[in-house]
């Protein structure tokens, strides 16, 4: 079974259970509510942030408040206008269309989206040349949801027709506390709210991240102390699994010793740093740099990412102070 289905049962219910991003919660009732009282879908939404915060989540809560059916795609599995032509139409009356990683999405589907999101209306061209045709099918009124790590790589024109637009942010480590107790109770886990804030503090502000330890945190439990989980349980499985008590990753470390060592510090541009470390680009700006940067132990500029003096003082490299 993969991780993103073994969450799924710790997903919330409603809007008071799902933990964490309050303001955006307070607006969210707002609207739901007035959508409801006017038996209305609710307006299109983009949701953005790092990955592992909580976005898919939302979107099913918002599905579950709205009493509507889900439709999940990715963005990646659209590959002609006729896919998401296909799903459109097939949606019933005031369903929802998540969208996930909807930055990508190729440019055909995206303009076949645009008078969908506006009019709830399709327009399928048919024939070539002077002999096309343009068929209009009417759509049932419908709500799309989509969600992305890239909010930048939107077309100005797609981001316009989302009426709502929220961030979600890193969580706090007494929110992630509360998430770890609640999915210790659906894997049937007995931990402390010491040994949950140890997990906590070190899960980079991610519900993802927490609940990836959690479980492994459990089986350390199981096979080391006869499935007691108390503080040196925790703590050998962290160190086993090298994540630090700032929840640096070896790979975290690796990159920013890579900035210190090799380019004093830095700037580097991210195409170098990824070529060293056998990553992507996108891994890069998407699943180290979102963190990295909240904890202020890298700077992004235009000439490169620069590691900054936390970062030196953390690991312990020089004096603490980046070289002048």
């Amino acid at each position: 079974m993969k991780e993103s289905e073994r969450e799924l049962p710790i997903r919330p219910e409603s809007l008071n259970e799902y933990i964490g991003q309050e303001k955006i919660k307070r607006n969210l009732r707002i609207f739901l509510d007035a959508a409801i009282k006017r038996r209305e879908p609710l307006d299109h939404i983009l949701l953005y942030g790092p990955p592992g915060i909580g976005k898919t989540t939302l979107a099913y809560v918002i599905a579950k408040e709205m009493r509507a059916q889900i439709k999940s795609v990715t963005g990646p599995s659209l590959e002609k206008s006729g896919d998401i032509a296909a799903i459109l139409t097939s949606l019933p009356k005031t369903s929802i269309l998540f969208i996930d990683e909807i930055h990508r999405i190729p440019h055909n589907v995206e303009e076949t989206l645009y008078p969908a999101m506006e009019d709830f209306k399709l327009h399928i061209v048919y024939g070539k040349g002077p002999s096309a045709r343009t068929l209009t099918i009417n759509l049932e009124p419908f709500t799309l949801i989509g969600s992305t790590t890239r909010v930048g790589m939107l077309t100005s024109p797609l981001r316009e027709r989302f009426g709502i637009i929220f961030r979600l942010e890193f969580y706090k480590p007494e929110e992630i506390v509360k998430i770890i107790m609640r999915g210790a109770k659906v894997f049937n886990i007995d931990i402390g709210e010491e040994e949950a804030f140890e997990i906590a503090k070190r899960s980079r502000g991610t519900p993802r991240v927490a609940l990836r330890i959690l479980r492994r945190v459990r089986d350390f439990s199981e096979i080391k102390n006869s499935g007691k989980i108390d503080m040196d349980v925790v703590i050998e499985t962290v160190k086993s699994l090298g994540i630090d008590d700032r929840g640096l990753t070896p790979q975290d470390r690796k990159l920013l010793k890579i900035l210190i060592e090799k380019f004093n510090g830095g700037p580097a541009g991210v195409d170098t740093l990824a070529a060293i470390l056998g990553e992507d680009r996108e891994t890069i700006e998407d699943v180290y740099e979102p963190y990295l940067l909240q904890i202020n132990f890298l700077e992004r500029t235009s000439r490169g990412r620069i590691a900054t003096d936390l970062a030196y003082k953390h690991l312990k490299m020089g004096d603490g102070e980046k070289p002048l």
